[in-house]
């Protein structure tokens, strides 16, 4: 039997990380022990792409080259590591996938999404998403938490502007999938919003006799 592939997607300062562990606990209770993956990133080749791509130091990058680097990235994560996994029929699941180059690259860089869908055909080899979870917040608190934590990079570095368009373009993205996305309120608290995973978790598994 065919794994599954669960992600989260989200802008600067969701809360990813505690939703992914939200995530894992509530499938390892269930006796599933999931592989935690991230974009980009989660291979070696990966690792040293987010590296390159994040790096604050960096001049302009044009456009086209980021959506570039990122589908690179992306396609080496499925080779090595998410088609193996669901192919042995285990779960995975993956802090950002291809729903992010469309709402980064594409709504706030301005990428066609047409380039962006056949890239994603190509790269993915046809492996979508089971499930997504869309951490939605307000751009500017995002970035306030994000703020927080770390450093910016070089992309956390953006305008309000940039980030208000990425919101935007995840939002019409779940509006366009509705069967596959859950949208969780991650403008709440952090006890809010892992009782909205777990419950999409729940319900999630519920469809697939899981429950």
């Amino acid at each position: 039997m065919r794994g599954c592939l669960i992600t989260l997607e989200g802008g600067e300062g969701a809360g990813k990380s505690s939703a992914l562990a939200v995530l894992r606990d509530g499938l390892v209770a269930r006796g599933i022990s999931p592989i935690l993956t991230r974009e980009p990133g989660g291979t070696r080749m990966g690792e040293a792409i987010r590296l390159l791509v994040l790096d604050r130091e960096l001049g302009p990058v044009a456009a086209e080259c980021e959506l570039l680097l990122m589908f690179a990235a992306r396609a080496q994560l499925v080779q090595e590591v998410i088609r193996p996994a669901l192919e042995r029929g285990e779960w995975v699941l993956s802090d950002r996938f291809t729903d992010a180059s469309f709402a980064y690259q594409g709504a706030g860089r301005g990428q066609p999404l047409e380039r962006i869908a056949a890239l994603e055909a190509w790269a993915t080899q046809g492996i979508r998403p089971d499930l997504t979870l869309l951490l939605d917040l307000p751009s500017a608190t995002g970035l306030a938490r994000a703020g927080l934590r770390s450093e910016p990079d070089r992309i956390e570095r953006e305008d309000l502007g940039f980030f208000d368009r990425v919101r935007a373009g995840y939002r019409e993205r779940a509006a366009a999938e509705p069967a596959r996305f859950r949208v969780i309120d991650a403008a709440s608290d952090i006890e809010s919003v892992g009782r909205q995973v777990r419950e999409a978790l729940t319900a999630f598994l519920s469809q697939r006799g899981l429950g």
